[in-house]
């Protein structure tokens, strides 16, 4: 069977990073694909023997984006083992990385032929208007805070995984930096006693043994995981009758640092079972992970 993964989404948000990382593990890639020619490069791929394959199509691609979501349909009823990764990001993170590279958005001249006036904020926002369908229906990743070490690995980790119902993903998350777009469930554990007012367990982070020992002391504690893990536990089953191939569950704290990383690991290791776990935080200090 042909594994595929099509990267799609909004421009800047990171997918040059993500269609390396599959080059560099093993994928034969493709970028800018017109979408008249997916078809074509698929057969092409199954009858050269190829195993992995990866496509990036955006709106770059002239004319022929909106024939992209029923192409997928058409795909996934086939032989083909077909996974959809739409990376997203904030107006304001992709205004200040479209600052920092110089470069044009690629809508720019096609909307200046249009007649109109071709600001940056105004590609964004035809460029979300185009890729709309595509974001409701396919997992999506919101890149605006994550280094392009986290991109690797959250990519990594998605394309590793063996086909299941739902991949179910616990994150976590600061308020301070703003709820993340790829959630589909959201938990505040503002209100659960906080590490950060001990001088010795600041610098920790809740996956440190004395900072969880600190938290597993309080009843509150407990009874929140136990309430979040009730409500997914009680509710996933409907999700993944929905046709549903992801949930997030995303949890946040002030700084993302204590209680909703401690969460999240408690949360993960109760749903410990499922088929397709993924663990994230998307606050934590984290270096670039070598390829």
């Amino acid at each position: 069977m042909l594994n595929v993964v099509l990267i799609t989404g909004i421009s800047g948000s990171g997918k040059s990073v993500a269609l390396r990382l599959l080059e560099d593990t093993g994928y034969t890639c493709v970028d800018n694909l017109p979408v008249p020619y997916l078809h074509d490069f698929l057969d092409r791929s199954i009858q050269g023997s190829l195993e992995r394959v990866a496509v990036a199509i955006d709106v770059r691609a002239p004319g022929d984006l909106h024939q992209l979501p029923d192409m997928i349909k058409t795909l996934r009823s086939q032989n083909i083992r077909l996974s959809v990764l739409f990376l997203d990001a904030s107006d304001h993170t992709l205004t200040q990385r479209y600052s920092e590279s110089r470069r044009r958005h690629p809508l720019t001249d096609r909307l200046r032929a249009e007649g109109k006036s071709p600001s940056l904020q105004t590609c964004i926002d035809a460029e979300r208007a185009m890729l709309a369908s595509l974001r409701q229906s396919e997992h999506t990743i919101d890149t605006s805070d994550l280094t392009p070490g986290q991109l690797r690995a959250w990519v990594r980790d998605l394309i590793q995984i063996d086909r299941a119902p739902v991949v179910l993903t616990f994150e976590s998350f600061a308020y301070k930096r703003g709820v993340p777009g790829d959630a589909d469930l959201i938990f505040d554990v503002r209100c659960l006693p906080n590490p950060h007012y001990d001088p010795e367990l600041r610098p920790m982070n809740g996956k440190d043994e004395p900072v969880a020992k600190w938290l597993s002391q309080f009843g509150s504690v407990e009874n929140m995981v136990s309430d979040i893990a009730g409500f997914v536990e009680r509710w996933l089953p409907l999700y993944m009758q929905d046709t549903r191939n992801y949930l997030t569950v995303a949890i946040g704290c002030t700084g993302g640092q204590h209680r909703s990383v401690y969460v999240t690991e408690q949360l993960a290791l109760r749903f410990a079972h499922h088929p397709s776990l993924l663990i994230r935080h998307r606050n934590q200090p984290a270096a670039d992970i070598p390829l």
